[in-house]
């Protein structure tokens, strides 16, 4: 009898999705007429980020450390590597544009879920670099510090969101209740005062975050000793940030063995690396753009990127 019901009310369950589904969608579409949306990357009509544009952060991520000068200052280990998913060129950089400095946060769990998706796929590098550490029980994802005042401005910690994500796609997978959490975010640095970096140059970058990038508060530095870390962040440009946190961390005992980014700054001059997306129809602000060279240097996964049309500031 109890299975009889059960099953009764499963199908009546079943039946009310189904006649409240066109409901739903009808909503969706009047929303839509009192407050359209649009691509945050492209601007293509009715759409949170269209399909062309989710498609510019396929794909493996690909080692993009070179193109940053100041990793040069990341301790005794000048070949930490840093991967991106993109080219922080076009539609992506107005993507993360829109997200961090114009409250497009409705596109933050797919961003989280591209990011957490690439970092699936450095698991087996991440765990070969994480098994000869002194302490390799737990691999710590440690978001890039903002400001006090950008984290109030966008109402949340972005990147430790991003963190978050990478942390829980890491851990993830079969086994996971006999061995134990293999990783975990935690927001371990704090960013005090300085300016946006925006407009700086690669020296003005590190002077303004000099001695600004400090342990979060009541954390004991013991905990970090030997400790793995993975930093990550949403986009590098000259890696000023990223160096000055894995001083801080290697001044606490651990061990940085990577940065994970949504996307890379190329450096000023370059040409566009692959040729510009399939345009969703009633696109208003992507333009065309022309193809450029096929640079594969950096492993670049195949798909398609564009030329920068957007060149607002990044603020951090």
């Amino acid at each position: 009898m109890r299975v009889e019901a059960a099953d009764r009310w499963a199908s009546w369950c079943a039946r009310a999705r189904r006649a409240v589904r066109p409901l739903r969608e009808t909503g969706r579409g009047l929303l839509g007429l009192v407050l359209p949306v649009a691509c945050a990357a492209c601007g293509a009509d009715d759409v949170a980020w269209c399909g062309p544009c989710r498609s510019l952060l396929d794909g493996p991520p690909w080692r993009c450390e070179e193109r940053a000068g100041r990793l040069d200052r990341m301790g005794t280990r000048p070949d930490v590597p840093a991967w991106a998913l993109a080219d922080a060129v076009g539609p992506v950089r107005s993507l993360v544009v829109s997200w961090k400095d114009r409250g497009r946060t409705d596109v933050t769990g797919d961003l989280v879920r591209a990011l957490a998706a690439g970092a699936r796929l450095l698991a087996p590098e991440l765990t070969a670099a994480v098994a000869v550490c002194p302490t390799p029980a737990r691999l710590l994802v440690v978001p890039v510090p903002s400001t006090a005042a950008a984290r109030r401005r966008r109402g949340a910690d972005l990147v430790a969101l991003l963190a978050g994500g990478v942390a829980e796609a890491l851990d993830d997978g079969p086994g996971r209740q006999e061995r134990g959490s293999r990783a975990r975010a935690l927001v371990a640095l704090r960013r005090r005062g300085g300016r946006d970096q925006v407009g700086l140059g690669r020296r003005a970058r590190a002077d303004n975050l000099a001695g600004r990038v400090r342990l979060a508060r009541g954390l004991d530095p013991a905990e970090l000793d030997g400790v793995p870390v993975l930093l990550v962040d949403d986009i590098l440009t000259t890696g000023a940030t990223a160096a000055q946190c894995q001083e801080v961390l290697a001044r606490a005992g651990a061990v940085v063995i990577g940065l994970l980014v949504l996307a890379s700054t190329p450096p000023p001059g370059a040409p566009s690396t692959l040729a510009p997306p399939p345009v969703a129809p009633g696109s208003r602000r992507f333009g065309a753009a022309a193809a450029g060279d096929l640079d594969r240097s950096h492993d670049l996964h195949s798909g398609t990127r564009a030329r920068t049309v957007d060149s607002a500031p990044l603020r951090r």
